[in-house]
């Protein structure tokens, strides 16, 4: 199950109301899913932490046999191209992105969004 906190409670039902994103947070929302789903093999979710308009934190925990996995939180540098991606993917149809890494590298060092023939 990989989905982040919207999912589990809409998708899978759990009563969890996360009111402040935090890794302590996500790994109860994660032991609770794995509890009331048991055939769950392993389990993840990514997190955002917003410290501000331009500075946000950005990880991944997963669960997997008992244990807990971390990832790096990752700077504003990869925060960036999330953000980069998303705008670009909110100008296309459906929920697949078709924006490439160019057009992403693009967008991060302003280079606007003009049609590019």
């Amino acid at each position: 199950m990989i989905g982040n906190e919207l999912d589990f409670t809409f998708c899978l039902g759990l009563d969890d109301n996360i009111s402040h994103i935090d890794i302590v947070s996500f790994k109860k929302m994660i032991k609770k899913t794995v509890f009331e789903f048991p055939n769950f093999r392993a389990t993840a979710t990514t997190f955002r932490v917003v410290e501000t308009a331009t500075v946000n934190g950005w990880g991944a925990i997963c669960w997997h046999d008992g244990q807990f996995y971390e990832s790096t939180a990752y700077p504003a540098r990869a925060v960036n191209y999330g953000a980069a991606h998303g705008a670009l993917a909110m100008t296309t149809p459906g929920d697949t992105s078709m924006a490439t890494v160019a057009e992403v590298e693009k967008i991060m060092s302003d280079g606007g969004a003009l049609v590019v023939i």
